[in-house]
């Protein structure tokens, strides 16, 4: 294939895509029109009634005004065929309800129609900075050179500190004029306008992923388990495989961070505030203001498109019926093919017999089988469990809580700065429980406790005789004030 040849195969195939075929069209500008003021920025989908009502409206406008090369069709119709080119992509959204959507090839045409129609872009000089500081970037990644890179970065931080050293010397910010101010803002909106397409893009290469995943699952040729494993290799290396998924996940690991996501929105803040904003058209500056909304939904509509994907596959795994989908595809390639014979004999808007009742089923001989005549048996007989031990009484209280009566009989026994240890071992073994131990020093710390840093181990014993030792703090008994009676002396200092 010599030069000429390759070039117009290339052209070809650049014509057969539905972005230069939507521009291709006699009544482009029309579809141009009415997608570019359906969907903006900020409005990504509109629910399909929605759109036929407002774009049935904008054709009246624009028939009213005067323009009468429009077309007959109604809204309706014109969206089923833009959805059939493949300029829309009507879908469901979460909430259920049908939206359409643009899809990447018309995004890509309306950017094209829009730098075509506002000028070419001049050559500028934030245009040049934006080129040299993409080749310089790219030569730091391409060059191993260490030495060099070093000398790279000391270059920068000298001319950093130089700017700053100046700038706290004077204390003067050199203002910049505002044409350049302008030609940067044009250069940074036609860098923006480039990203709705690629994200556009990614989330259409899931959807076909998806697609083809169903499609195979509905054939049933092959294992589910090979095609789901196909499905998550495919998905696991999307990023990596196409050139979209490339540009996406170098994308995503710039501005996933939060930080730069805030600190971007900042710099629109104080970008928008400025004075040059001012002679910006209001589209321009409404662009400038969604840059940081459209990056945001762009992910966002990446990320649905997989978590809508995988919740389509995993509905037909669960309910996949492989007699009932081969059903449902004969009865549709049946419908086609009748329609493919009757159409071509019919006239427009000629009547159809209605199908009023469905054809009996031919069901053959159904299998039949004996009930079993056998009366159901009772169910078993409960087995006897003698529990009246075990409910009564007498084992709850030996297995509650503290004796709270016998525990302050001994604490009103024992003398001022007793050893708690000592009251507690001088306790039956029916109030020596471990519960017990716990009351006991609920009641001795009302009246105060005595520490005397050192451990003690005490052995309480549980209702089956068992034992157990437990170490605690030691402590004494508190001295406790003694009532006086009337005519004891008083004691003074004197």
């Amino acid at each position: 294939m010599n030069r000429i040849e390759g070039a117009y195969t290339g052209a070809l195939r650049a014509f057969r895509s539905p972005t230069l075929a939507l521009l291709h069209k006699r009544d482009a500008p029309l579809v141009v029109a009415l997608l570019s003021s359906v969907f903006r920025p900020d409005r990504t989908t509109v629910q399909v009634a929605d759109a036929h009502t407002e774009m049935a409206d904008a054709v009246g406008q624009l028939r009213a005004a005067g323009y009468d090369d429009l077309p007959d069709r109604s809204a309706r119709e014109l969206c089923r065929s833009w959805v059939d080119a493949g300029w829309l992509v009507r879908q469901v959204d979460d909430d259920g309800a049908e939206v359409y959507r643009l899809s990447a090839h018309a995004v890509g045409a309306l950017e094209v129609a829009g730098r075509a129609g506002g000028g070419r872009a001049r050559v500028s000089r934030s245009r040049v900075l934006t080129l040299l500081d993409a080749v310089e970037r790219l030569a730091d990644d391409a060059d191993p050179d260490v030495v060099a890179r070093i000398a790279r970065l000391t270059r920068e931080i000298q001319e950093r500190e130089e700017q700053r050293d100046r700038l706290e010397r004077t204390g003067v910010v050199e203002p910049v004029d505002d044409e350049h101010l302008l030609e940067a803002a044009e250069n940074v909106l036609l860098l923006i306008r480039e990203l709705p397409a690629d994200f556009a893009l990614v989330a259409e290469s899931i959807k076909a992923i998806q697609r083809e995943t169903v499609t195979a699952l509905r054939q049933d040729e092959r294992p589910t388990g090979e095609v789901l494993r196909d499905y998550l290799e495919r998905a696991e290396h999307l990023m990596e495989s196409t050139a979209e998924g490339r540009a996406f996940a170098g994308a995503k690991t710039l501005l996933d961070d939060p930080l730069r996501l805030d600190q971007l929105a900042q710099s629109l803040d104080v970008v928008l505030r400025h004075r040059f904003a001012a002679r910006l058209p209001e589209q321009q500056r409404a662009e400038l203001r969604a840059i940081t909304q459209r990056i945001e939904q762009g992910f966002a509509d990446v990320l649905t498109a997989q978590r809508q994907a995988s919740r389509v596959i995993t509905t037909q795994v669960r309910h996949h019926d492989p007699l009932r989908d081969r059903q449902v595809d004969d009865l549709l390639r049946d419908v086609i093919s009748a329609l493919g014979t009757w159409m071509p004999t019919t006239r427009r808007a000629q009547p159809v017999d209605v199908l009023r009742r469905l054809p009996r089923a031919d069901v053959g001989r159904l299998r039949q089988t004996l009930a079993d005549l056998r009366p159901p048996e009772g169910p078993e007989p409960l087995t006897v469990w003698d529990d009246d031990e075990a409910a009564s009484l007498e084992h709850a209280q030996a297995w509650g809580g503290p004796r709270y009566a016998e525990l302050a009989g001994l604490l009103a026994a024992a003398d001022d700065g007793a050893d708690l240890a000592a009251v507690f071992a001088s306790a039956d073994a029916a109030t020596r429980r471990p519960v017990d131990l716990v009351g006991l020093l609920e009641l001795a710390g009302r009246d105060g406790l005595v520490d005397r840093d050192e451990v003690v181990v005490v052995e309480a014993v549980r209702p089956d005789g068992t034992r157990r030792r437990l170490a605690l703090e030691g402590a004494a008994l508190a001295p406790r004030p003694h009532p006086t009676t009337p005519g004891d002396p008083e004691v003074t200092d004197d």
